[in-house]
């Protein structure tokens, strides 16, 4: 007979054989299951990392800077010493390059039909200097990221299509014809300058007229439901014509400034409409085609309701796994917040600024400084707040702002003029070069504090282990600062209505 003990000691071994077994199981599963969840992207929201292995010996700066001649001139080295504790008080820069956040993949502007056609109205010495100027990364201030357009845009000298014959859905009648005079050279010889190394966003301002609602690729209108397919089909088309052409597209947007009727192209989308294309066509399409690579963004319009925008589609499952993130311009307001909070609402997703000019266009007022404090200020907000890159809109344009075929005429940091053969380089040139020449492709945010309002900064962590700070000062003093990083720090003197980059390892 079995006495009540062993019997106890019998349960009790059984216990301790299942219960690990069952704790091993529940852990396996759950495993498992968030091996399917959607990776977040840690970089968007903070990550601490093994501090980067910098000597803080010296720092290198470039100065731009209002009644000087300095114009991303470098200046004399400054030297870190021993600083434990920043002052309240002082002005001070404060750097983590142990905290990282988004990783930035470029900066640049928009190759237009106007900038093309600009472009081969100016002598060749001045387009062999505009080249290397904006693409050359040792010489120039290094484009790495710029942007294009699908068929015509308010920037072209007429409307047009690539495939302009009514009813064309198998796109036999489909033509890059008009790009290859200007803007396909123009984009090819910026390939060729900046080694290579340029991603290109490629973005529709409208449907051919015979796909639309208003039969007219401009004002407005909608893309009829019957030819939600062949739409679907035509990026797929350009995507691979571009690329025959030595032009790799790495993202395309659904729309550009999809809730604007303008005298321009145009086409309107509903949030739910853009999701539904999305999700129904052209999602299934690029990955049909072999292209889910291509980095897919929505909205592509100004930030003030980017949120609203980003939400409807992200919260459909079906729709979301087919984005990338959401583009954003900067025409209604600065509203830089909503960049940060539909980051932090949705942190696998990206948000990346496509477009921002000044106008209306003056060529009296070139030399006013305010423009390029305005880019300065842009860039600095939207990249704090999570942005993965900023493209400028075109990188050049003529003495009217143009060409442009509704007269909707704006500055550029570069405008040429095609009569004289002149070329003035704008102080917002400049301004962008602070960051697209040392903000480098795959470097990260980190984190970069200032305890005055008057200094404006941010600052990257490169791929080759230095780091690049730039900071701005808007008023109408010089002041001193200090940068601070993990207990050494650095003392200078930032000028009046000025921009500096430092870069140090």
């Amino acid at each position: 007979m079995t006495s009540p003990e062993s019997k106890i000691y019998s349960r009790l071994s059984v216990r301790l054989i299942i219960l690990p077994a069952l704790f091993l199981i529940t852990f396996l599963i759950t495993l498992l299951s968030c091996s399917r969840c959607p990776q977040t992207d840690q970089k968007a929201i903070g990550v601490t990392e093994a501090m980067p292995d910098l000597s803080l010996k010296s720092a290198r700066i470039f100065v731009t800077a209002e009644n000087t001649n300095l114009r991303l001139t470098e200046g004399e080295s400054l030297a870190f010493e021993e600083f434990a504790q920043p002052e309240e008080h002082f002005a001070t820069i404060m750097l983590d390059p142990a905290k990282t956040f988004q990783t930035i993949e470029g900066i640049g502007g928009a190759l237009t039909d106007a900038a093309a056609e600009t472009f081969y109205k100016l002598p060749k010495s001045r387009q062999d200097e505009l080249m290397t100027a904006y693409f050359d990364p040792t010489k120039g201030i290094g484009y790495s990221l710029c942007r294009t357009h699908i068929n015509s845009c308010d920037f072209s000298s007429e409307s047009y299509a690539y495939s302009e014959v009514e009813g064309d859905t198998g796109l036999a009648h489909f033509s890059l014809q008009h790009d290859l005079k200007y803007r396909i050279p123009f984009t090819k010889e910026a390939i060729a300058k900046a080694g290579n190394d340029i991603k290109f966003l490629a973005s529709p301002w409208s449907p051919p007229a015979w796909m639309k609602t208003n039969n007219n690729m401009l004002q407005g209108g909608q893309l009829k439901p019957e030819y939600y397919q062949t739409w679907a089909d035509y990026y797929v088309r350009f995507v691979e014509e571009y690329g025959k052409q030595g032009i790799p597209v790495w993202a395309i947007s659904v729309q550009n400034e999809p809730m604007a009727v303008q005298t321009w192209e145009s086409c309107i989308y509903s949030a739910e409409e853009e999701r539904d294309f999305v999700k129904n066509y052209l999602g299934p399409t690029l990955h049909k085609a072999g292209m889910k690579d291509v980095k897919l963004l929505v909205w592509d319009h100004n930030r003030g309701i980017m949120y609203q925008r980003a939400q409807t589609v992200y919260n459909d499952p079906e729709a979301s796994k087919y984005v990338w993130g959401t583009a954003f311009h900067w025409y209604t307001g600065n509203h830089w917040e909503n960049v940060k909070m539909v980051r932090e609402a949705f942190p696998d997703k990206q948000a990346l600024f496509s477009e921002g000019c000044a106008y209306p266009f003056d060529y009296k007022k070139l030399g006013e400084w305010h423009w390029g404090e305005e880019y300065g200020r842009s860039v600095i907000h939207d990249l704090n707040n999570g942005a993965a890159g900023w493209i400028d809109w075109n990188v050049l344009l003529d003495e009217n702002g143009g060409p442009n075929h509704v007269g909707n005429y704006c500055y550029a940091p570069v405008i040429g003029n095609t009569k004289t053969g002149e070329v003035v380089y704008m102080n917002s040139f400049y301004y962008l070069g602070h960051f697209s020449k040392f903000f480098r492709p795959g470097s990260r945010r980190i984190i970069c504090t200032s305890n005055n309002d008057n200094l404006l900064a941010t600052a990257v962590l490169n791929r080759d282990g230095t780091v690049a700070l730039v900071v701005m000062n808007e008023t109408d003093d010089e002041m001193p600062f200090r940068v601070w990083v993990e207990k050494r720090a650095f003392t200078s003197r930032i000028k009046a209505h000025s921009m500096v980059t430092i870069t140090f390892s």
